[in-house]
């Protein structure tokens, strides 16, 4: 049916109802009991190779993995390997697996993770859960070096958004095609689309080749709500508030294209241990400026400060302070002293965001050239334009020889990796999926620190302020800095 018949009937259609009067046939006792129309029909297609184009919020994890662990239930020494675009969501899909194991009367019986480096914040290399009757299910993140040689069955989860799903399909493809590796192998692909040159694209409008034959299943937003899922689409739209988020995402529409902006290795070209997420103020020192982005966030999303200090020609990070749920009048205290240590700070002056940067300009100064406007604060409204400016710059400061530093964390790898370059209509944006965890807060606030330093350390020498004994900006203080500079 097409959207323009789905989308009325869906608005009109009883939450938690099912429109074609379909009923789960298991008993309420059963695991089992909990699929929807799409999620049981999906489940209990066996095809060996099959492909599921899906909005989010429908349990597309859910009923995959389920369907795996109902496998290695039911065939003992069976294993499933599940490949995800990030570490987070390789493990979270694992949980999922594991949680229907447990439901459906498997023992676990191992756990491991293999990591790259010393300490659980280095990247993971695969994590595996081993059960009594000898099966076993593997997450990875979905790179081609991770998948490589790899003789199992195969879920890969949000197969549009991995770093580079041809390569890794190529990796793949070789163990799960050959017999002579432990049997007939089973692959299933998942995902929201990601552009039409993706892969899910091929998948679902190419021509079928040779003996892989794609059974495919196709469920909007709407068609999930029309089989019982109880969401409220006017809602979810209007949280969104944007349309060709919109339609990717919930309505499965494939636009132009995507990339990720900062894919792992990249990432991991700015790790050390020597960046922090926590300082004091009064570890700024006196030689060595410090600048901050701010994205502003109050009930949704977090407020991320995310501090930078220059050491020769290397943004170091000190800080990436992350307030959750902080009413505004303490997040302007808690921020009050980083800014005036600061020689510069852009801050995030976007819906919520605009009547604390209206406070902050006032106490601080508003840094603004074009309009004589010398102070501290640039407010920083994210059109379209301003969100081409700052993140491909952000790119440029992790591409060899790599200008910034950041700390070894998973929580901020994963920021920064869910950042996405869209093109639609010939026009690039940059957009985030919304997560538990934030809307990829982390590399916004870093993409504006970055600003911050780019465009506030030409002439202005620098001197910290410690804890306390921060003063009004404005212009006469800002002329005194400028004459004490030249030594006057």
């Amino acid at each position: 049916m097409p959207l323009d018949e789905l989308r009325p009937l869906a608005a009109e259609h009883e939450l938690g109802a099912n429109h074609n009067g379909w009923k789960n046939p298991f008993p309420e006792t059963h695991p089992k009991s909990q699929l929807l129309q799409y999620g049981f029909e999906y489940w209990h297609d066996d095809s060996r190779f099959k492909a599921w184009l899906a909005s989010r919020q429908v349990g597309k994890d859910f009923n995959s993995e389920g369907e795996a662990a109902e496998d290695c239930h039911m065939n003992p020494k069976h294993s499933w390997m599940i490949a995800a675009p990030s570490e987070r969501q390789s493990l979270d899909s694992l949980d999922q697996g594991k949680m229907w194991a447990e439901a459906l009367g498997l023992v676990v019986e191992d756990y491991d993770e293999q990591r790259e480096g010393l300490g659980g914040e280095t990247l993971l290399k695969s994590a595996e859960i081993g059960f009594s009757n000898g099966s076993k299910m593997v997450a990875v993140p979905g790179r081609p070096d991770t998948v490589r040689g790899k003789s199992t069955n195969v879920i890969i989860t949000e197969f549009d958004f991995l770093d580079d799903p041809a390569a890794t399909w190529r990796a793949l493809l070789p163990s799960i095609t050959n017999p002579l590796r432990g049997g007939e192998k089973k692959i299933r692909v998942v995902s929201t689309p990601n552009g039409m040159a993706r892969m899910m694209h091929k998948i679902m409008h190419g021509e079928t080749k040779g003996t892989m034959v794609w059974s495919k299943h196709l469920t909007t937003i709407y068609h999930a709500v029309l089989m019982g899922l109880p969401v409220d689409i006017a809602a979810i739209r209007a949280a969104m508030d944007d349309d060709e988020g919109w339609a990717q995402e919930f309505e499965c529409a494939f636009l132009d294209g995507s990339n990720v902006l900062l894919p792992y290795d990249v990432i991991g070209l700015a790790e050390s241990f020597d960046a922090t997420e926590m300082w004091t103020v009064a570890s700024a020192g006196t030689s060595h400026p410090v600048f901050l982005g701010i994205d502003f966030g109050r009930t949704n999303d977090p407020t991320v400060c995310w501090t930078l200090q220059r050491v020769g020609d290397i943004l170091w990070t000190r800080e990436v302070l992350v307030l959750k749920g902080v009413s505004t009048p303490d997040q302007e205290q808690i921020l009050a002293d980083r800014i005036a240590t600061a020689q510069r700070v852009c801050f995030d002056y976007t819906g919520p965001g605009i009547g604390l940067g209206d406070y902050l300009v006032k106490k601080h100064g508003e840094w603004d050239p074009v309009k004589h406007k010398m102070g501290k604060v640039e407010l920083c409204t994210f059109t379209s334009g301003f969100k081409r400016e700052i993140f491909p710059k952000l790119r440029r400061k992790f591409e060899g020889p790599t200008k910034i530093r950041i700390p070894v964390s998973r929580e901020i790898r994963e920021d920064l990796h869910q950042m996405q370059q869209v093109i639609s209509n010939g026009e690039y944006n940059y957009w985030s999926p919304r997560t538990k965890e934030g809307h990829s807060d982390r590399c916004t606030a870093l993409a504006l620190g970055v600003r911050a330093a780019e465009g506030g350390a030409e002439t202005l020498s620098y001197k910290p302020v410690m804890p306390g004994t921060q003063k009004q900006g404005g212009w006469e203080e800002i002329k005194a800095r400028l004459r004490r500079s030249v030594g006057l």
